[in-house]
């Protein structure tokens, strides 16, 4: 054995190789940038991202991705129409919850908004409504204060201007750093809407993946049309949270769309590329019968 000699290793397949020929191999492999590919979660593909169109699906099984506000907004306004209310508001931390503002701030670098929720003023196929878009990239798009106070404050903008309002659900549920407070936002939001229903108003409901917990015990079911995206997960409390409860196993899917449609908790599932054009229709329909009943 030359103990002077060049140094080698035995490698993972058992043959041997110089360190020097190693770094040679290493700086010969191709480096991948960060973000050219995505995972289906459905189909467990792996996607060029430049493959997925602004609706956001999954190319190799249709399966619709989560959205952020600004690409909903794109694929559902007219061009250039939005225009965004309570841009300023942000959340504070009510209970004292240790370490909150420092979660809330991770939150608002990953979104890019300052809370999980964007509302405002738009026109789709020339048709003036508000929108309030939940995000789920924000703090899995729990209900906070800020998020009640911003829905709430959208519902009562639209009853004022007697435009109809629409909103796109996505959330994990009450916010929990923010305790009976978060809870409190059920009610509030859900008064605002009773009282814009009996303005003679309309209220539209997308749901989309995942909508649970307080937000569909309140707002996200008191449309007075209900749509929803292809599989959106919806419900109340999870699957396993339930079948703990009741002791009884639950149908394969049944807190999916196809379900929900199925027992009348959905009016219609709309795919994404339809779903302007759905809106457009029945914000269409619905002026026209305030029209005629005005006359």
């Amino acid at each position: 054995m030359n103990l002077f000699g060049k140094k080698s290793y035995v490698s993972i397949d058992g043959g041997e190789r110089s360190r020097k020929n190693d770094k040679r191999h290493k700086k010969a492999e191709p480096s991948i940038p960060d973000g050219m590919w995505i995972k289906c979660n459905t189909c467990k593909a792996i996607i060029y991202k430049k493959e997925v169109t602004e609706y956001k699906l999954c190319p190799n099984c249709d399966a619709h991705f989560r959205m952020s506000p600004a690409e909903r907004i794109a694929v559902t306004c007219d061009e250039g129409s939005f225009q965004e209310l309570d841009v300023k508001m942000r959340p504070k931390n009510p209970m004292d919850y240790p370490d909150y503002e420092e979660v809330v701030s991770k939150a608002q670098k990953k979104s890019g908004i300052r809370e999980a929720v964007v509302t405002g003023e738009c026109k789709i196929h020339g048709q003036a409504v508000v929108l309030a878009i939940m995000d789920s990239h924000f703090m899995m798009g729990s209900m906070g204060s800020v998020v009640g106070e911003k829905v709430t404050r959208a519902v009562e903008y639209a009853t004022k201007k007697r435009l109809p309002i629409i909103i796109f659900t996505t959330s994990g549920g009450a916010r929990m750093q923010e305790g009976i407070i978060s809870l409190m936002q059920m009610a509030k939001v859900s008064e605002a809407l009773g009282r814009h229903d009996e303005a003679g108003l309309l209220y539209v409901t997308v749901l989309t993946d995942p909508t649970t917990g307080g937000v569909t015990a309140s707002f996200a079911m008191l449309g007075d049309i209900i749509l929803s995206e292809p599989k959106a997960l919806i419900g109340f409390a999870g699957q396993r949270v339930i079948q703990g409860t009741i002791h009884q196993q639950l149908p394969e899917g049944f807190q999916r769309a196809e379900f929900q449609l199925e027992h009348g908790f959905v009016d219609r599932i709309v795919h994404r590329e339809k779903l302007r054009d759905e809106l457009g229709m029945i914000l269409r329909l619905h002026n026209s019968s305030e029209s005629e009943g005005m006359e």
